[in-house]
């Protein structure tokens, strides 16, 4: 297993999730390539989206935000993890541009199951509060 810690900064973030079978993204015992696509945009999507709560609201019941995969810039899947399994995810951000109404950012991310590589992808996203 990659060494993540859970971790989450400004500009970059990583976590892990253990894979059940409860799941909605699980298929014939497998996380599916739609699943991995989501681990990653939401384990990125806390990056910019963190800056959307007050420090003390820490179970996120002060605000309501959402976010949107805008575009998938880049997926590379080489191999789809098992049910029990524990994926680490990593993400980077990679640009950032804020206004009033929104957040849009770009982050690179990176999915890897017992020290290996399973996704790499880029990701657009848009975030605001409803």
């Amino acid at each position: 297993m990659a060494s993540v810690t859970p971790y989450l900064d400004e500009t970059s973030v990583e976590t892990r999730f253990k894979i059940e079978d409860t799941c909605i993204f699980v298929k014939n015992g497998y996380l599916s390539e739609t699943g991995l696509i989501e681990n990653a945009a939401q384990t990125c999507a806390a990056i910019v989206g963190q800056s959307f709560f007050d420090d003390d609201d820490k179970d996120g019941s002060k605000n309501k935000v959402i976010g949107y995969i805008s575009a998938v810039k880049k997926v590379q899947i080489t191999t789809l993890p098992k049910v029990g399994e524990t994926i680490a995810t990593k993400g980077n951000l990679i640009s950032r541009y804020d206004n009033d109404a929104f957040s849009s950012c770009t982050i690179a991310s990176e999915t890897f199951r017992n020290g290996e590589l399973i996704v790499a992808c880029t990701l657009n996203f848009l975030i605001h509060e409803v």
